[in-house]
């Protein structure tokens, strides 16, 4: 979420065929070499969206101010690290790894005190092996060569 990391954005399918823009984030090893980060949440957004399964224009705009709020939050405070964003099939997925659950939940609401109630839901699971982050990484990672 900080403007000096590296980041990655390519298109993928859901299940259904529908487009998925996955977003990734590199450069991240400082947090998964560090076994306190051991617990990925992922922030769900369901939306009605448009016939493609991306949000509208103001749907679109309102995530941009929530992530930017979340980036703001985490990058004063980080107790969890934004590894992956998923959007299409009219939702959008965050996807953290983060230390705490409970201090997770705390600086998540800290960050989204500004905005009305946001259609959000939230899932935790343990995942010391950083399986969903490399999944993603091998299924959507496009690198730059040198060629």
């Amino acid at each position: 979420m900080a403007n000096n990391d590296d980041w990655w954005t390519s298109p993928t399918e859901a299940e259904n065929g529908s487009l998925i823009m996955v977003t990734g984030r590199r450069n991240i090893e400082k947090f998964r070499n560090n076994p306190k980060f051991s617990i990925r949440v992922e922030v769900t957004w369901k939306y009605e969206g448009e016939a493609n399964g991306m949000p509208d224009v103001a749907t679109s705009e309102l995530m941009g101010e929530v992530q930017d709020a979340l980036a703001a939050t985490f990058d004063k405070d980080p107790v969890a690290v934004l590894t992956g964003i998923y959007t299409g099939d009219n939702r959008r997925d965050w996807v953290f790894y983060t230390l705490s659950t409970h201090i997770f939940q705390k600086k998540i609401n800290e960050a989204l005190a500004q905005f009305p109630v946001l259609p959000l839901e939230i899932y935790a699971e343990n995942d010391p092996d950083w399986a969903e982050y490399t999944e993603m990484r091998e299924l959507s990672e496009v690198t730059v060569s040198d060629d």
